[in-house]
This record gives C-alpha cells, structure tokens and sequence, in this order.
C-alpha cells in the first residue's frame, strides 16, 4: 500500500467530517434556532457532503482493500462518515497503524520486537 492512499483517505475524512459539523450547526440554526438564512446554508452544505461523503466511500473503501482489513472494520471506517465528529476519531485511530505498517514494508522502521523476558522496563534503584 503507498502512503498516497492514506493520504486521500485522511483529507476526505477530515472534508467529510467537517461538512457534517457543519451540516449539523445548520439543521440546529434551521429547526430548532430558526435563524434566517440557514435554510440556504443547510441545502449548500448538504448537498456538498452529499456527493463528497460518496468520495469518502470510495477513497475508504481503497484504504480497507489495500490494508487488507476484516469487513467489521471495513464498514466501521465506512459509517464513520455518517456521525458527527466520528470520521475525525476514526482517522486518528488508523493512522499510526497505518502508517508503521507502510513504514515496515518500505524499510524505513525494524518491525517492533518484544522486550526480552524478565525485563519489564522498570528500573532498581538503590
């Protein structure tokens, strides 16, 4: 998998998931504020996050297939489009493993080895 996959995947989760704040900010202001002009606002936004959350799909679904993720996983980065915030919470969980694991294939890191046995990191004084 290159990184330019993790890439796409991350800036869609980040449009998506900031387009549905703010689409959420929107139907508030529309329904229960009924401030003037969030009516406009809302269609825009909607509509905007409509189309761009099918890119999300696309780019997350490329990510999982290429990670070779279980389906479990697959549809929980999926639907994460779908919850406020959510998408910025699932993005920062799957980036670090995603990124060691380009890391290891490009040789860039050693593959973590466990601690020897016996030493479990603390340290005697005295």
């Amino acid at each position: 998998m290159k990184k330019s996959v993790l890439t796409r995947y991350r800036v869609m989760a980040y449009v998506t998931g900031v387009l549905l704040v703010l689409l959420t900010i929107g139907v508030i202001a529309k329904y229960l504020l009924d401030i003037d002009g969030a009516t406009g606002f809302t269609r825009v936004v909607a509509i905007a996050h409509g189309w761009l959350y099918v890119v999300y799909l696309v780019a997350a679904f490329d990510l999982g297939s290429k990670a070779k993720w279980p389906v479990g996983k697959q549809l929980w980065v999926l639907i994460a489009g779908t919850i406020p915030t959510a998408a910025f919470f699932v993005e920062r969980r799957i980036t670090p493993e995603l990124e060691a694991k380009i890391d290891r294939r490009n040789g860039t890191v050693p593959p973590a080895r466990p601690a020897p046995a016996g030493r479990g990191g603390t340290v005697k004084k005295g």
